[in-house]
């Protein structure tokens, strides 16, 4: 027989899953009729209360963690991760919160050879069972079913920063990327072109699935394709810019693109030098756009189309979800997505 749970208490009991935690803590603010009638239901179900559970809901730390793989430097030493802190630190500070960067490097050998201990991250006794954050942010890179099933379990309050299904049952927030994709592609096939191609960016990346993903529907939306062999794939950065724009125009004239969406500003500088040095007028002979306006956009030659992507207020949606959460923690799950704004300049412009 199924162990009984709090959420076995909750249904049985027509209440919501925080009404029996506030009884477990005696909670002055439930009556009195309501306590004896959930005590009565636990006794009737030989309900024993979680030890872990009962005392998480007791104490604060009064600090929230943001958990981050810091092993991956790339994306954690950026004007970006920043921008999220100041936006997390511009709401949790207003609540009387602490905000730490927690990072989520997990050993190679815990020196455990239990199954259990192997499948929980080390962050689950470093910081929520010794209650060292009362909530946590997670980037989308650590989160796993498991995560979710431990965090749930203990019913702690986090919220997702990055890709989330819609039904997901916990919290995230994240850019519309796929938004991006369209807005971008959109602009380019109302200045007049129609041979797009997408550089930059691996296979099975959520980020940059979900932006080409963007780009496929306004081209359907417009009655038109995007050639296979106009998608280059691999690291967006300045060499693979380079290359994969030298692939394109080594192609006869009339099967070139005329226009290219780029990864980031990174794989757009290499594209608009290999397109120079080819001799191709931009934006006449090859519009060029690209995601993100940091950190070079503005600054090209000519300067580039591009979105403006706001992480700060990703930080704050994404503190004020959590804030929310960490306050009841039967708040329904929420998706929210921070819509890119389209910033147009020369090198589309024709």
């Amino acid at each position: 027989m199924s162990k009984i749970t709090i959420n076995d208490i909750a249904k049985a009991a027509g209440v919501a899953k925080s009404t029996v935690s506030k009884v477990l803590n005696d909670a002055a603010s439930i009556s009195d009729d309501t306590k004896r009638k959930i005590r009565e239901i636990m006794k009737e179900m030989n309900y024993t209360p979680s030890s872990i559970a009962t005392q998480l809901a007791k104490q604060s730390s009064n600090t929230v963690g943001l958990l981050v793989d810091l092993s991956r430097k790339d994306d954690f030493l950026n004007h970006f991760f920043y921008a999220i802190i100041g936006g997390i630190e511009s709401v949790v500070g207003k609540h009387q919160y602490e905000l730490t960067i927690c990072n989520s490097y997990e050993p190679a050998d815990g020196g455990s050879n239990s199954e259990a201990d192997a499948e929980d991250p080390s962050f689950m006794d470093r910081l929520v069972r010794n209650r060292k954050v009362d909530g946590l942010l997670l980037d989308s890179s650590i989160w796993t079913p498991r995560t979710e099933q431990l965090l749930g379990e203990l019913q702690f309050p986090y919220v997702l920063l990055g890709d989330a299904p819609a039904d997901a049952s916990y919290s995230a927030v994240n850019i519309d990327n796929e938004a991006g994709g369209r807005l971008l592609a959109s602009h380019l096939i109302s200045q007049g072109y129609k041979r797009l191609a997408f550089i930059g960016g691996e296979i099975g990346e959520p980020l940059f699935e979900s932006r080409l993903k963007g780009c496929l529907q306004a081209l359907d939306e417009h009655g038109l394709t995007l050639d296979g062999s106009y998608i280059k794939h691999g690291i967006a950065n300045e060499t693979n810019g380079r290359e994969f724009m030298h692939q394109l125009l080594a192609l006869p004239t009339e099967e070139r693109p005329d226009a290219v969406i780029c990864m980031n500003n990174y794989t757009a500088f290499g594209a608009l030098e290999s397109a120079r040095s080819a001799n191709v007028a931009v934006p006449a002979q090859l519009g060029v756009a690209t995601f993100d306006d940091y950190p070079l956009a503005p600054y090209m030659n000519p300067p580039l189309t591009c979105l403006s992507m706001d992480t700060f207020e990703l930080g704050i949606q994404a503190a004020d979800m959590l804030m929310v959460r960490m306050s009841d923690s039967s708040t329904q799950a929420e998706r929210r997505l921070i819509p890119p704004a389209l910033i147009v300049r020369a090198s589309t412009s024709r």
